[in-house]
């Protein structure tokens, strides 16, 4: 199955054009102008091994607020175009990821229903230059426009780059499981409802 999307945002504060690939490699061109999302974004796309080709101009003369908000909002969107109305998935996955002194816990429900639970401390305002605040926006951002229930908890771990590192790891890796074709029920949505 094909699970390929497009996804062009513009607004009067951003522009982003996503082309992501459910069914890649993990191979990813990420242009945010934003150094340290960036680098986030390529991790997501390595460990998920969905494809993102991602570039966004945005108001960062203002802050980075947008820019980080909306590429969100964008992957979010291409993500749940691609996955075809769920037809076939895993759904539920979670991952435990440990980076150095670092462990993080990622649990979703591809669901359609979205919702955040962020436990997450950090311990410094910025991270390169983004304030560390703005990774709740993205997380959230994405859970809503992709219609995914995410909940994210550091467990414990004193570096903030390397809790904020295995949260987008951990995204990544309990979306390759619950995105994969499930063998047993290819054609069906996991639900009784009927749909998601």
């Amino acid at each position: 199955m094909n699970r390929k999307a497009k996804i062009s945002r513009k607004t009067k504060e951003t522009n982003i054009n996503v082309d992501l690939n459910i069914n890649g490699k993990g191979k990813y061109k990420i242009e945010t102008g934003i150094g340290f999302l960036n680098h986030m974004l390529e991790q997501l796309s390595k460990h998920s091994s969905i494809d993102i080709n991602l570039k966004a101009k945005g108001d960062t003369h203002i802050d980075l607020h947008h820019t980080t908000e909306d590429t969100g909002i964008a992957i979010g969107e291409a993500l749940k175009k691609a996955s075809k109305k769920f037809v076939g998935i895993k759904r539920y996955a979670h991952a435990i990821i440990p980076m150095d002194e670092t462990l993080t816990r990622v649990a979703i429900d591809v669901s359609n229903r979205p919702y955040l639970i962020w436990k997450v401390n950090l311990k410094v305002e910025k991270l390169g230059e983004m304030d560390t605040e703005l990774f709740k926006e993205w997380f959230q951002a994405f859970s809503q426009a992709a219609g995914i229930t995410l909940h994210v908890e550091n467990i414990y771990g004193d570096n903030s780059h390397h809790i904020i590192e295995s949260c987008f790891k951990g995204l990544a890796r309990s979306l390759r499981t619950a995105l994969e074709m499930d063998p047993r029920n290819k054609k069906s949505i996991p639900s009784t409802k009927g749909s998601l």
